[in-house]
């Protein structure tokens, strides 16, 4: 996942995403403690794709309002 594709999902969209992810994280640790995990390269690829959601998540809430254009 690219950073460019987070740019225009909502604040609620990205939540959403990131619980998602971390479901989808918590199966394959699960998967790779039972021996089971065929891909180990996806549980890399997924913690940083948390990272990027979550950092698109902070900057969304840490971002001043803009005044409206006259």
């Amino acid at each position: 996942m690219k950073f460019a594709e987070l740019k225009d999902l909502t604040l609620q969209e990205l939540a959403a995403r990131s619980n998602e992810m971390r479901r989808e994280l918590f199966n394959l640790r699960l998967q790779k403690a039972s021996a089971q995990l065929e891909k180990t390269a996806r549980v890399r690829t997924l913690r940083k794709d948390i990272a990027r959601v979550e950092t698109a998540i902070s900057e969304r809430r840490n971002k001043p309002a803009t005044p409206a254009a006259p």
